[in-house]
């Protein structure tokens, strides 16, 4: 169902919303969202859009801050994606995690608000260590696809697809997408809210690549690196009460156009990065 064009486009979020891994904080974050905006801009050339994210913010912190803010800005379309902060602490409830999502989807959708949401991957698929909440993943998955039905919230289906736990598609932290994943997510979240043009592609298997299988040293090397490079940071903020979106404020927390200079396919509509030969 597509109810566009559209002309106001605000996302809520976190760090996947805001854009880490794409670009950085020097050169300018993309991400999923600013993607989804030139996806949606194709169509709606008068769109304007604006991106509330924060990372680090849990789900109740989302609601808090931002949806005040988003409601303000009287979108047609909105996205509401958070949680998985909340999976990853120890005291995790995935039915007060999506209260605050339903809380969001309600009050937008009352408003006359086009939403979209997205469903989470195993994260234990692309982290050996986060196999135990693989429970979670379900769990809060589950309740997303029933808090969506109930408000008429578009979702995009990422979990049951084997090409999202493509490290490809994912940073050195393994939490945040790459670019190439990032313009996955996009595509995902613009066929689940069923813009012209755009279909299951996003689905599709990368192309193997050359000796994408480490042995069995190489991946225990790799580990070894990411516990040191990300996990140790990570637990230490969590120690000292701390966050990586501590004193930030959203990147673009206002309607302002979307921008004419991104990447085109010859189709005219802003192309998919291609992969990296290996993972």
């Amino acid at each position: 169902m597509y109810t566009g064009p559209y002309e106001r486009y605000v996302a809520l979020g976190d760090s996947q919303t805001e854009g880490l891994g794409d670009g950085d904080d020097s050169t300018g974050l993309r991400g999923c969202a600013d993607r989804l905006a030139e996806l949606m801009a194709v169509d709606s050339p008068g769109l304007t859009y604006a991106n509330l994210a924060v990372r680090g913010r849990l789900a109740g912190q989302v609601r808090a801050e931002q949806l005040g803010p988003a409601l303000a800005l009287r979108p047609d379309v909105a996205t509401v994606v958070a949680g998985m902060n909340d999976l990853l602490r120890p005291r995790f409830d995935a039915v007060e995690v999506v209260g605050h999502l339903e809380a969001m989807f309600a009050e937008l959708t009352a408003q006359g608000t086009r939403v979209a949401t997205v469903t989470f991957p195993d994260i234990g698929l692309l982290v050996p260590l986060a196999r135990p909440l693989g429970d979670r993943v379900v769990a809060l998955n589950a309740r997303i696809r029933e808090a969506a039905a109930r408000h008429g919230v578009a979702v995009a289906e990422t979990y049951p697809h084997p090409v999202v736990t493509d490290a490809r598609l994912w940073s050195p932290d393994r939490l945040h997408a790459s670019p190439l994943g990032h313009a996955r997510i996009a595509a995902a979240v613009a066929e689940a809210l069923g813009l012209p043009g755009n279909g299951d592609s996003w689905t599709h298997p990368l192309p193997e690549a050359p000796g994408a299988r480490a042995s069995g040293p190489r991946r225990a090397l790799d580990e070894a690196r990411w516990v040191a490079g990300f996990l140790g940071p990570w637990l230490g903020r969590r120690l000292r009460g701390r966050s990586s979106g501590d004193g930030r404020a959203a990147k673009r927390p206002d309607l302002v156009p979307v921008g004419t200079g991104e990447v085109r396919s010859p189709s005219g509509r802003p192309s998919l990065p291609s992969p990296p030969a290996s993972p």
